[in-house]
């Protein structure tokens, strides 16, 4: 049901990981286990999916915090403030979201990707943990940055920060338009670094990892200190969902942090 995401070096009290499908029933593309309720899946099975989770990790299914996200750059911080809200005004904050920042302990964060780079993200010297989805518009408008930036505003340092990427669709597998890549070049990316075109088609593909491993740079982490997931999600669509295989109306993968002390 889980697969563990690893740093570049255990962190200690810091856990994060990435779901799998589990029993996958080929007739359907939210099978077996999708904790997303935007997508069109089934309400129920997503609450008990949820609820699985939560039990596995031995959680309440209140400490499990996930954002609607909507390809935006906004970061949101997950703190006791949150906490006390009622349920309404969470979602409310959480609405437009594709980061979290949070200091608190036994909360999960995480987001559900289909093809998008999930990005965890930890300081272990101060406790503060976050997560990002960064689809082609988030890398292009450099979420990890801001998702850097939030962090060291609440405590944490940039060259401490630890990173990894989950499973994503590979530069292979990520074929994009010329708009996607000119978006690329405005935002000021080395283009030569993470486009590449099919000598057959002569379409462009771009590498989203690289992309991201660029930004994360940019943003102060050292490079020994990110990892990055060699799980393509189109390749493996058995074991991680893929929009670009099955389809937007599939299921999503959820990629969480947590801190246990």
């Amino acid at each position: 049901m889980l697969e563990r995401l690893d740093f570049v070096k255990p962190l200690a009290g810091v856990e994060a990981f990435s779901t799998l499908r589990g029993e996958v029933d080929g007739r359907n593309a939210y099978s077996a286990l999708n904790l997303c309720d935007y997508v069109g899946d089934d309400a129920l099975r997503v609450l008990d999916a949820r609820i699985m989770l939560a039990m596995q990790l031995g959680i309440d299914l209140d400490d499990l915090v996930m954002p609607r996200q909507t390809h935006s750059c906004r970061v949101a911080v997950i703190d006791e403030g949150f906490r006390s809200m009622d349920i309404d005004k969470q979602e409310a904050a959480l609405e437009g979201v594709d980061a979290l920042v949070t200091q608190l302990s036994g909360v999960v964060i995480g987001v559900n990707t289909a093809d998008c780079v999930p990005i965890v993200l930890a300081d272990e010297a101060s406790g503060i943990i976050a997560v990002a989805h960064a689809g082609w518009r988030g890398t292009v408008g450099r979420i990890a940055g801001a998702v850097v930036e939030e962090m060291c505003r609440q405590g944490a340092r940039a060259d401490r920060i630890m990173a990894a990427m989950g499973p994503s669709i590979c530069q292979d597998c990520f074929e994009v338009g010329d708009e996607v890549v000119a978006a690329f070049e405005t935002s000021r990316f080395d283009l030569e670094t993470i486009v590449s075109r099919n000598d057959v088609t002569g379409k462009a593909h771009i590498d989203l990892r690289a992309a991201n491993r660029a930004v994360l740079a940019s943003a102060g982490l050292l490079a020994d200190n990110i990892a990055v997931s060699r799980h393509c999600s189109r390749c493996e669509h058995d074991r991680f969902f893929s929009a670009r295989r099955l389809g937007t109306k599939s299921g999503r993968t959820f990629t969480g942090i947590y801190r246990t002390l």
